[in-house]
């Protein structure tokens, strides 16, 4: 377990060198640039606002054109694509890649202008259809609908409500006269009545008041051609609306052999992004610019040797100032390293901490066997991700360590699996007492879990309470490192003699026998002993606990409340009680499973029956159980494991890199 030491690089150059130097760090990633220097009269920073924002254009442009292209022209994906991770490319394929940017840029604007034109003819045709619609029951008019009349008549074409008929609509206007009006439905439906009323100017008011009354409104289009005729251009309109979509369609579809360029671009500018606002942190004189920032020690020899072989260089390192916040960067082993992701996702290591990715791994992945527990499910998950491991060689480093985590805890779920004696459940017993008539099982090593629940919760226990005390030797450590030696005795030692007095009294008492099994009889004067030891070390704590308080009652008054800590270690380990609960819901899920599936009994219908029900039952009890699995073991390590002596609070070492989506880069660094 390690927080790999950093040291500070000071580095100046030629200007003139400023774009190799910067590319090939970006290359390395092994450098976070940092505004450690100020400007002065001579060494000033640079405004990169324009070219970033030249540069963010074209980051938005290239991902608006692949978004375009995946949505007219999907891209087929094999069901591991997320496996086979980013596709390598040459330092030589990225540098002339400059020559054709301007073409490629040029087509995902057309992409973009393609795109706008589908969609803006696709938002178009329904206006048209709404028209189109309104239209439809004017279609016999040979009138414009805009029509209002002559010099001496006034016309008026509009909807009525339903169910209007023409003696309804000439008895309503008989007021006016029967002479001076003349009404005509034009067509009728269950939701409107279409109408055209023909009357002289003189009694154009009269008749408007009559039909306002019936609820008379005018036609929500109201073209100036006659209705079949604007019918015909509306649906011309549409045609070619319809044809110019399907056109522009197929105009993106015939670019999707420039997917991959259209990527390549995407990142590339996402790379040369990142360098100018590197650049932007540098400080440069007229012919220099200086950078600074921080590099692992195992990485100095190695940069500073490749800088110097190429270019005219400075290059200095020096250890970082007590009160300088240096990022953290984690190293660890193979069995370790694919746990680091759940110590970052609660926080890395502050300063003074130890990294406790090691110390957690062990636990980590027993604690996620026990709550699993099943041999067959393990056997699974190991094959499934070894197998994924060994086949894509090319997978990213954060898929693999996930992979990784995944396949060693598919080997404690083996191995507790075998000890528990869970395959499946109970598949061996029910397969063949049902199908073959006789009785076989697979025993476990040690014992089963259904049968000795109290047995198990006592294990969960003791599992626990290691944990716990591992916890606290972590304190131990980090303290006695640190040569807080008063600290290591108050706040770590007497707490180990307290808990430990305590677990040997309560181990003589009659409520331990009777959850346990087993009863153990202390001798009168161990006992008095062991209760003097406790009794010293509370005693202890409590006046130790406020030991930052000048006030000597505040400092008692802290120390009791330290002391009534003693109540959060029993809550600690009575969580440990999710180790029996999740691996007997595992084998309780999986026995009902095989249970369902040989009710049907043995025939052929009953053989279909169980391999379905076995399937999709399992299925669902291993995803199921695997998620409780993890949840409730990342839970043990933050709350009751990291609680014991971890802080946290660092700050992510990251490093000037290459952050591409899609290729990264593969080359010799003698050659780079």
């Amino acid at each position: 377990m390690a927080v790999l030491p950093m040291q500070r690089i000071e580095l100046c150059a030629l200007k003139t060198d400023r774009k190799k130097i910067l590319e090939m760090l970006q290359r390395r990633g092994v450098v976070e640039v940092n505004d450690g220097s100020q400007a002065d009269d001579v060494f000033r920073k640079k405004d990169t606002a324009p070219a970033q924002a030249v540069l963010k254009k074209g980051v938005a442009v290239s991902q608006e054109a692949l978004e375009i292209l995946n949505r007219y022209a999907p891209e087929s994906k094999s069901i591991f694509a997320t496996l086979e991770g980013r596709t390598i490319t040459t330092v030589e394929n990225y540098d002339s890649f400059a020559e054709q940017r301007e073409s490629v840029l040029q087509l995902a604007y057309h992409l973009g202008s393609l795109a706008g034109e589908v969609e803006e003819s696709r938002s178009e045709i329904p206006k048209l259809t709404i028209q189109t619609e309104a239209l439809a029951p004017w279609e016999s008019f040979e009138l414009p609908l805009d029509f209002s009349g002559t010099k001496k008549t006034a016309a008026f074409i509009g909807i009525l409500p339903p169910g209007i008929t023409q003696e309804i609509l000439e008895e309503q206007l008989r007021s006016v006269g029967e002479d001076a009006v003349a009404a005509e439905i034009v067509s009728s439906s269950p939701e409107e009545t279409y109408v055209m009323i023909l009357c002289m100017r003189t009694a154009a008011h009269a008749v408007e008041e009559q039909l306002r009354e019936l609820g008379y409104a005018k036609p929500s289009v109201i073209p100036s051609l006659p209705p079949a005729e604007q019918l015909k251009k509306l649906q011309k309109n549409i045609e070619e609306l319809t044809q110019k979509a399907q056109w522009a369609q197929d105009e993106i579809k015939n670019h999707s052999d420039a997917r991959e360029t259209l990527k390549f671009m995407l990142d590339y500018y996402t790379m040369r992004l990142e360098k100018y606002e590197v650049i932007s942190h540098l400080i440069e004189s007229r012919k220099t610019f200086l950078l600074t920032g921080y590099i692992p020690i195992r990485d100095t020899a190695a940069l500073e040797e490749e800088l110097s072989e190429k270019f005219p260089i400075a290059v200095k390192f020096e250890m970082p100032g007590e009160d300088e916040d240096v990022p953290v960067l984690l190293s660890n082993n193979g069995f370790s390293a694919p746990v680091e992701s759940v110590v970052e996702s609660y926080s890395l290591p502050g300063k003074g901490e130890v990294d406790p990715t090691a110390v957690m791994s062990i636990f980590y992945y027993v604690l996620f066997g026990m709550m699993l527990s099943d041999a067959a499910y393990g056997a699974l998950l190991a094959g499934i991700c070894g197998f994924c491991i060994l086949r894509f060689k090319n997978m990213e480093k954060g898929m693999l360590n996930t992979l990784k985590m995944f396949f060693f805890c598919g080997l404690s779920t083996v191995f507790w699996g075998v000890m528990f004696g869970s395959y499946f459940g109970d598949v061996v017993d029910v397969v063949s007492k049902t199908f073959f008539g006789t009785h076989l099982t697979i025993p476990p090593v040690w014992f089963a879990p259904l049968n000795q629940p109290m047995r198990m919760l006592m294990f969960c226990f003791v599992i626990g309470l290691v944990h716990l005390f591992t916890g606290l030797g972590m304190n131990f450590y980090q303290l006695a490192r640190a040569k807080k030696y008063k600290d290591v005795l108050y706040d770590v030692i007497f707490w180990y003699i307290l808990l430990i007095s305590l677990i040997v009294l309560l181990m003589g008492q009659q409520i331990f026998a009777n959850i346990s099994g087993f009863s153990i009889n202390l001798p009168a004067t161990v006992s008095r002993a062991v209760s003097l030891t406790a009794i010293a070390a509370a005693i202890g704590i409590i006046l130790t606990g406020g030991r930052e308080s000048k006030n000597w009652f505040k400092r008692i008054l802290k120390g009791l409340y330290s002391l009534y800590n003693i109540t959060g270690y029993l809550s600690d380990v009575l969580s440990y009680s999710r180790l029996l609960a999740l691996g007997l819901a595992t084998s309780v899920i999986a026995t009902v499973i095989n249970q369902m599936g040989s009710m049907v009994g043995n025939s052929a219908i009953g053989v279909v029956a169980f391999i379905i029900i076995f399937l999709l039952g399992h299925t669902m009890n291993i995803g199921i159980n695997m998620l409780g699995a993890y949840v409730h073991t990342n839970r043990l390590q933050y709350v009751e494991f990291f609680g014991k002596f971890y802080t946290g609070g660092g700050q992510k070492f990251r490093p000037f890199a290459v952050n591409t989506k899609y290729f990264k880069f593969r080359e010799d660094h003698k050659n780079g």
